[in-house]
């Protein structure tokens, strides 16, 4: 696996809350998301930006994998979140890619989902604009030639607590 490594080179600020990664390919991709899982406390909330099929969906399966779930892992394109229950801890799969307006997730019961103990990964978060809440981690996806960059930024103090565990 080839893995390389920087902080804090997207921002230039200095600061701790920014973190990005080279990633070879899909089984790299996989793998942080497993290692980026074991940092998560309950109660985290990631978006996850990027062009359709930069592997929005293949970092989830990796975090989902390393929160212990065996099984497939299928995008909620059509059914809009896709529920995880995984040795008692509550993960959340959002695909918001086909969603009309970002009302519709009021009518869903978005914030139900956003307890403060459920983890929640969200694909497509500018779809629910003005209607989700803050994240805690934001990561964005990029096509680097045959590999991505990820880029992640932490937004609050629990997001800080995982990107310096990076």
């Amino acid at each position: 696996m080839n893995i390389v490594v920087s902080s804090d080179l997207d921002s230039g600020s200095g600061s701790s809350s920014d973190y990005q990664i080279q990633l070879a390919d899909e089984v790299a991709q996989l793998a942080f998301g497993e290692r980026l899982a074991r940092l998560l406390p309950a109660g985290v909330s990631i978006f996850l930006r990027g062009d359709l099929g930069v592997g929005k969906t293949t970092l989830c399966r990796g975090i989902l994998r390393g929160l212990g779930h065996q099984g497939n892992v299928k995008s909620p394109t059509y059914t809009l979140v896709e529920p995880y229950d995984l040795m008692g801890q509550m993960v959340y799969h959002f695909d918001l890619y086909r969603l009309g307006e970002p009302t519709e997730l009021e009518y869903m019961g978005c914030r139900d989902y956003f307890d403060g103990s459920s983890i929640c990964l969200v694909e497509w978060p500018e779809q629910g604009e003005g209607v989700l809440p803050e994240p805690d981690l934001e990561l964005e996806i990029q096509a680097e030639g045959r590999g991505r960059r990820l880029f992640c930024r932490a937004l609050s103090a629990a997001g800080q607590a995982v990107v310096a565990q990076l």
